[in-house]
């Protein structure tokens, strides 16, 4: 199973997530793509497999994905302020993969019917989703 994670800004999500799925299941096989190389760094210090960076990584990994995992915004052109472009968004939203969207009430953006869950409360669910993949 291809698990693909995409973050920005710092990548304290993705790392985050990366760390508890590596420690829920350290055999899983996680690729890290930050939008630049802050993010993709802090992913790759949480335990992940291979990591890259920018725009063409997320359209190539979003080809062959089972599963992606990201802030709500990186389906959203222009989001996390503007880091994820219009073809990004494009490529994470048309690929095949199974997409677990964490929402983030940030940048003009409000998911109507979300609690505000902490991140940590967030991420457990992350996890548990992954879990019922497997």
């Amino acid at each position: 199973m291809k698990i693909v994670i995409i973050d920005g800004q710092g990548g304290k999500m993705g790392q985050s997530v990366i760390a508890q799925l590596k420690k829920s299941y350290p055999s899983l096989s996680v690729i890290a793509i930050g939008t630049n190389s802050i993010a993709t760094s802090a992913m790759l210090k949480a335990g992940a497999d291979a990591g890259a960076t920018g725009e063409n990584p997320v359209l190539v990994a979003s080809r062959d994905a089972d599963v992606i995992i990201g802030p709500i915004g990186i389906v959203i052109a222009d989001s996390l302020l503007g880091e994820i472009t219009p073809a990004m968004a494009e490529a994470i939203g048309k690929s095949r993969a199974y997409k677990i969207l964490i929402p983030v009430n940030k940048c003009n953006h409000y998911v109507v019917g979300c609690e505000n869950l902490t991140l940590t409360e967030s991420i457990a669910l992350v996890i548990k989703e992954v879990e019922n993949l497997l």
